[in-house]
């Protein structure tokens, strides 16, 4: 197994350590170790079932773990709630966006960026309007969010994330149920965010899509981490191969 995890101190990295998660009988996540430089972009890939999104809803706060902890720059923030975790700097975004279809896409922006952490109003307006523009938005800022059609709802997802001024973003599929053309038109807005230092972990199938901007590949299988280094690698590694692409290596 792949496992390129780099070192670091604590106070400069996000992780999760010794994550397990249970529902009653069911276990979805073993004894998983992931860790990240606050500045990086990692990818996690892996077969339906393989515990991916219950990993991120667990690192984000959606989910408490039922075994292990994890840390934001050198915190425990096991025991926050989402909300919480969002106000330190970690925000999630759903593979289905979830807006609030009676707002407009400005208000629903602007929702995002009152309530981050010591803004004032001006502040507010202005990181609302530096997401809009970011995710070329600023034309649809008047239209109802129940108007918008799917990869407009998903630039709105990620416009509503970018303006609660976050140090990582975790995307789930946001390339999901997009045409090729619209997948790449969200890959354009995700080097922003890289420009900018944010941090991205990203779960995705479109994978031709994810090598674009993610400088480490994650591969899962049955609620465990099975090969984690640079993507090519990865995507070549025997294991990977059986598990993901369910066959032999060429």
């Amino acid at each position: 197994m792949l496992n390129t995890t780099e070192g670091g101190t604590g106070g400069s990295r996000f992780s999760g350590i010794g994550i397990g998660k249970r529902f009653g009988a069911l276990s979805v996540l073993e004894d998983v170790d992931f860790s990240m430089g606050l500045d990086e972009a990692v990818g996690i890939v892996g077969p339906n079932g393989a515990g991916k999104t219950t990993l991120l809803a667990t690192l984000g706060g959606a989910f408490a773990p039922s075994a292990g902890r994890v840390e934001l720059a050198g915190r425990d923030v096991t025991a926050l709630s989402a909300a919480e975790r969002c106000r330190l700097g970690l925000v999630r975004t759903h593979q289905v966006p979830k807006p609030f279809l009676g707002m407009t896409t400005f208000e629903n922006v602007h929702l995002a960026a009152a309530h981050a952490p010591a803004q004032s109003r001006n502040e507010a307006y202005d990181r609302t309007i530096d997401a809009l523009s970011l995710c070329g938005m600023i034309g649809l800022a008047n239209r109802r969010a129940e108007t918008l059609g799917l990869l407009d709802r998903k630039r709105l997802e990620l416009a509503r994330a970018l303006a609660t001024g976050p140090r990582i973003i975790l995307l789930d599929e946001i390339g999901g149920g997009l045409t090729d053309s619209e997948a790449q038109e969200l890959v354009e807005t995700i080097r922003e965010l890289r420009r900018r230092q944010i941090g991205i972990v990203w779960i995705e199938h479109i994978v031709h899509v994810l090598l674009q901007i993610v400088t480490r590949l994650i591969c899962m299988d049955a609620g465990r981490i099975i090969a984690d280094g640079d993507p090519q690698a990865v995507m070549s590694d025997p294991e990977v191969v059986r598990a993901y692409l369910g066959g032999a290596p060429a």
